[in-house]
């Protein structure tokens, strides 16, 4: 059995699709409802009409519904369905004009602010039935294992379930496309098993498009793209977006990316086997194979369409195996696994039954007569008596075309040539060939390209009576094609299987391309014949304590000159969960043409060390090497950041009201597992209320543990947090240069140092200095400076609540080492002894000292 779906007019895309962008965003309908309850639970289903993939999601959200809105930007949605109910009745009769409606309902208020060009349709309340929603995923699931575990998982999602009734039920009124029975590849997603970054973080870190230049490829996503299919790109932008934090899952991947960098041939191989696969999206041409009996029939136009997706789906059978034969030796347990999915027996049959019926030399060309010829002589021969014989007609007709022109070059002395367009042959003839007017007879006289075209009455008419022959070529082809796609949808789940094979496979391919362009890793030479040796990276682990040595920004590293950027390291455990980062701007970014398009604020040194961990952790936990000499991670159920400090004129939100906006989400949401980047907060009001507010926000988050970067020009933040045991001070180091007699400045060297800023207070003095200013006024400004900085760093260490605050610290990194030690450490008994040793010593001086 069946169901109906309509096709009538497309609904409008959220923003400009380009040709890029089009092979990485889908175009989703997305049905969301909203429990009564106080619990926010949230339901959702997602269909993709050009793939025909649906996911279902049920969450549990905070007031400002940032997981939905994640949930949202994940899946790019055209259209919105919602329950009418959430609509005034006026509203609803202006839903699908183009005023936007307003709502009571802060979920849909929220969408509409993030989502502002999306339109949002009611659907009656009646259509989201829980029992209903059922039906159809029973009904048009694919049945293979994990179909059979999407309707055990999405039994009891009500609202989720809700949500698919919707949407089934707006596509059965409004699309008009009819799907075969198992035919849907509808899955449903766990939401826990993915890291959340909020809309905001994902934009201001560029995770996957640039803040200034929305053509720019410099993002996470663009230094990483190198995929070969649509599918590969759509899944590598679904896991920058949201990374997963599955530690098995994601060692896996980091197997096979070693794996294809430490081996040369490995590496051609599957590059050589993807190329074969080279734009094609499997996705859409299962969804269309799948949704084939809701087309016309009868008519030459989607009967073509559908001859030219049998022949692709012939070309893409075929290129598998050759996949398959360059994982066959793999070492990777998942590698084993992807070459399994695309060697499924099922596959085979399929491969079988398109060649049984398609000539191997008919391949789909670009366009053209080429094209037509590929799709006219598609079925083979003696297959059906009739279009054998509607063949023969047509190349009749085209034998008697090309005649007329070889007559008509001789008649006039040109020569004419033929072009082939949608409505047939025309003559064409070079502008240099012609000397005059053109002969008598000649019209439709156009100039194109340099070049003339034009037809004749009798052209027209042998056109016509090759159209009619070409129409019912395909329309007899498309009845054997229909017959075959019959045949194949029934084993259309080991098509769905080797797209998602083939995407991840696609995706990983690319993370160890970037690692080899960009120089990260180092087992191997051979690759770095064409790239200049400047930087090492690494593969990632995860221990549970955030640590990188020598760790670049990835983006801006993709611009900078060679040399120009330096290295910054990190580390952050329990016993250092809160960082508090200080010093100056501009600190160690160089001048370059292209830092403009890349960050919000490039003279902020602090900013771009808070980016480079949020950008190393999302690349860590998508499987890739990452731009360092060693990389330790934690997984992070969460990435939360407040990282711009722009007045946001479109929703009337001053500095501060964004800031506290943001600080408001964070505290919402944020656990003790996630990672929090913060970047000058209450810089937006009085000085005293910014530190009071800065303190308070800082105070919550230590309580909480969350692995905090804390960049801040308060400097009393030091005094008020130093005595908490997890908070550490880190700044900014600062180099001092003379640019000539007439004009001095200071430079800033981009490296983190720890501790507070000694001589934070003392860089009017060194700007004096180079200024030449008479040096026993400098000596009396530096001799007064360092006295009160002295004064006050000895009544410091003096108080004891500063000694209790140091032996807090002191045996708080005691626990946090020691337990660091036995989870993780793979030292010689010898070297771990030595190693404890020393540690007992510096604890010991500590307590020692302050007691």
């Amino acid at each position: 059995m069946t169901h109906t779906w309509t096709a009538q007019s497309r609904p409008t895309t959220a923003r400009p699709q380009t040709a890029a962008s089009s092979r990485h965003e889908s175009s989703y309908i997305v049905a969301l409802v909203e429990g009564r309850g106080v619990a926010r639970e949230v339901g959702m289903a997602a269909l993709d009409k050009d793939t025909g993939r649906v996911t279902l999601i049920q969450l549990a959200d905070c007031p400002t519904y940032v997981k939905t809105l994640h949930q949202l930007h994940l899946h790019s949605p055209s259209l919105i369905l919602v329950p009418d109910t959430f609509l005034s009745v006026t509203d609803v009769l202006l839903a699908s004009g183009a005023k936007k409606p307003s709502t009571t309902s802060i979920l849909i208020q929220c969408i509409m602010e993030e989502f502002d060009s999306v339109p949002i349709e009611p659907v009656p309340r009646k259509y989201w039935n829980e029992t209903a929603g059922y039906d159809f995923l029973n009904q048009l699931t694919v049945e293979d294992d994990e179909g059979a575990a999407t309707l055990v998982a999405a039994s009891s999602k009500y609202y989720a379930l809700s949500a698919a009734s919707a949407l089934f039920k707006h596509a059965e009124f409004k699309l008009n496309l009819r799907f075969s029975a198992s035919s849907l590849l509808i899955r449903y997603v766990q939401v826990e098993g993915t890291m959340m970054i909020d809309p905001e973080s994902a934009r201001n870190l560029e995770l996957v498009g640039n803040i200034s230049y929305k053509k720019s490829s410099h993002s996470l996503f663009g230094l990483l793209n190198h995929t070969y299919t649509a599918m590969g790109a759509r899944l590598l932008r679904v896991n920058v977006l949201a990374p997963i934090t599955v530690h098995g899952s994601i060692e896996a991947r980091l197997d096979i990316v070693e794996e294809l960098v430490q081996s040369e041939d490995r590496f051609n191989e599957v590059k050589n086997a993807l190329k074969t696969l080279n734009r094609m999206d499997f996705d859409k041409l299962i969804s269309s194979l799948a949704s084939s009996e809701a087309r016309d029939t009868g008519t030459a136009k989607p009967a073509a369409a559908r001859v030219a997706q049998m022949l692709n789906l012939r070309n893409i059978v075929k290129s598998l195996p050759l996949l398959a034969k360059a994982l066959t030796g793999c070492r990777s347990e998942l590698l084993h696994i992807i070459r399994e999915m695309i060697s499924d027996e099922r596959l085979e049959r399929i491969e079988q039954l398109v060649r049984n019926s398609l000539n191997e030399e008919a391949t789909p060309a670009k366009g053209g007569l080429g094209a037509v010829n590929a799709r006219v002589y598609a079925v083979k021969a003696n297959y059906n008596r009739l279009l054998d014989v509607a063949r023969e007609t047509y190349k009749e007709n085209v034998g008697d075309i090309f005649t007329l022109q070889q007559a008509l070059s001789d008649r006039h002395s040109l020569p004419l040539s033929l072009v082939y367009q949608d409505t047939g042959f025309v003559f064409a003839l070079r502008k240099g060939d012609l000397e005059g007017e053109l002969p008598k007879g000649f019209v439709n006289v156009t100039m194109q390209k340099g070049r003339w075209t034009f037809s004749s009455v009798e052209l027209k008419k042998r056109n016509a009576r090759m159209k009619d022959a070409l129409d019912e070529t395909l329309i007899l082809s498309d009845k054997i094609i229909q017959e075959l796609t019959a045949e194949i949808v029934v084993d259309i789940g080991a098509l769905y299987k080797a797209s998602e094979a083939v995407a991840i496979l696609d995706m990983l391919w690319s993370f160890a391309h970037v690692s080899i362009l960009r120089n990260y890793g180092k087992s191997k030479v051979w690759y770095f014949e064409h790239v200049s040796h400047t930087f090492a990276a690494v593969r990632p682990e995860f221990t549970g304590t955030l640590a990188i040595k020598a760790g670049r920004h990835p983006i801006l590293e993709n611009v900078q000159s060679a040399g120009t950027l330096v290295p910054n390291d990190v580390y952050c455990c329990e016993a250092s969960s809160f960082q508090i980062v200080q010093g100056p701007n501009m600190s160690g970014i160089e001048t370059h043409p292209c830092i403009h398009e890349l960050l919000i604020d490039p003279d902020a040194g602090k900013s771009t060390y808070l980016r480079q961990i949020g950008l190393l952790t999302v690349m860590a936990m998508c499987g890739c090497f990452i731009s360092a000499e060693y990389g330790s991670f934690r997984l992070h159920d969460a990435l939360l950041t407040r990282l711009s400090n722009d007045d946001d004129m479109e929703k009337s939100l001053s500095t501060f009201a964004n800031e506290m906006a943001s600080s408001a989400m964070i505290l919402g949401i944020a656990t003790p597992n996630s990672l929090i980047l913060i970047d000058e907060v209450g810089r937006g009001t009085s000085p005293r209320e910014g530190v009071g507010i800065s303190h308070a926000i800082a105070e919550s988050l230590i309580q909480l543990k969350s692995y905090v970067f804390f960049a801040t020009h308060f400097n009393e933040l030091v005094t008020t947090l130093s005595r908490q045991p997890s908070v550490v001070n880190l700044h900014l180091s600062v180099q001092k240069t003379r640019q000539s007699s007439s004009n001095f400045g200071m430079a800033f060297q981009y490296k983190i140092v720890d501790g507070a800023p000694e001589s934070q207070e003392h860089y009017g003095l060194e700007l004096a200095r180079l200024a030449d200013l008479p040096t026993d006024v400098l000596g009396e400004a530096q001799r007064v400076a360092e006295t009160l900085t002295e004064l006050e760093a000895r009544e410091r260490q003096e108080s004891e609540t500063s000694k209790v605050a140091v032996r807090r610290k002191a045996l708080l990194r005691l626990r946090t080492q020691l337990a660091q030690a036995l989870d993780h450490s793979s030292l010689p008994d010898e070297e771990l002894a030595a190693y404890l040793e020393r540690f007992q010593k510096e604890i010991t001086k500590a307590l020692h000292d302050t007691l």
